[in-house]
C-alpha cells in the first residue's frame, strides 16, 4: 500500500511506499548522527569517579582492595561539626536525633549490618543501602561526609557532642 505526502503548501506531493518512507527516515537520522562528531562520552546515570569503592566483582587476580581511611579518626575538633552536618542532612529524620533509630536503624549500637568500621561506615552513606538509606556521595562532598563518620563513631564514647539525657 502506498501513501501520499502532502508538501509544506497542503498541495499534493509524491506518492512513497512506507518502505521508501523508513529507509528515507533512517538515512537522514544517519546522516545528522554523523554530524556529531564532538559528543562527550556517556557515562552512567549517577556515576561518579571519586567514589573510593568497588561495586562487584573486580577483574586480574585476587588482591586487597585499598579502603579508604577517615582523615578525622580520633579528632574532637570535628565532632560539632559532624553533629550539625548529620542533623543538616536530615540524618536524624530518618536514625533519630541522637542516632537511637527511627525510620532507620540504631547508630548506637554494636551491631551493624554493613559494617561499623570508618570506611563501611562511609561507604553506606555514600553508596547508599538497600531498604531506604539514599546514597549521598553525589549530594554531601567528601569532606563533609567523613566529619559526619566520626561524629558517628563517637556516639557511646565520653567525647559525643550533645549525648541523649
Amino acid at each position: 500500500m502506498a501513501y501520499r505526502s502532502w508538501n509544506a503548501q497542503g498541495g499534493e506531493g509524491v506518492i512513497m511506499h512506507p518502505l521508501t518512507r523508513l529507509v528515507t527516515f533512517f538515512a537522514a537520522l544517519g546522516g545528522l548522527v554523523a554530524c556529531q562528531t564532538d559528543m562527550p562520552p556517556l557515562a552512567a546515570a549517577g556515576a561518579t569517579s571519586e567514589s573510593p569503592f568497588l561495586i562487584g566483582p573486580q577483574p586480574g587476580t585476587d588482591r586487597p582492595i585499598a579502603r579508604p581511611v577517615n582523615p578525622y579518626a580520633g579528632n574532637t575538633a570535628v565532632l560539632a561539626d559532624g553533629r550539625r552536618l548529620f542533623n543538616w542532612y536530615n540524618c536524624s529524620g530518618c536514625h533519630g536525633d541522637h542516632g537511637g533509630g527511627g525510620m532507620g536503624p540504631s547508630l548506637r549500637d554494636s551491631l551493624w549490618y554493613y559494617g561499623g568500621d570508618d570506611a563501611a561506615i562511609f561507604a553506606s552513606i555514600t553508596e547508599g543501602r538497600q531498604h531506604g538509606m539514599p546514597a549521598w556521595g553525589v549530594k554531601i562532598p567528601q569532606d563533609q561526609r567523613w566529619r559526619i563518620v566520626t561524629y558517628i563513631k563517637s556516639m557511646r564514647t565520653p567525647n559525643e557532642q550533645d549525648p541523649p539525657r
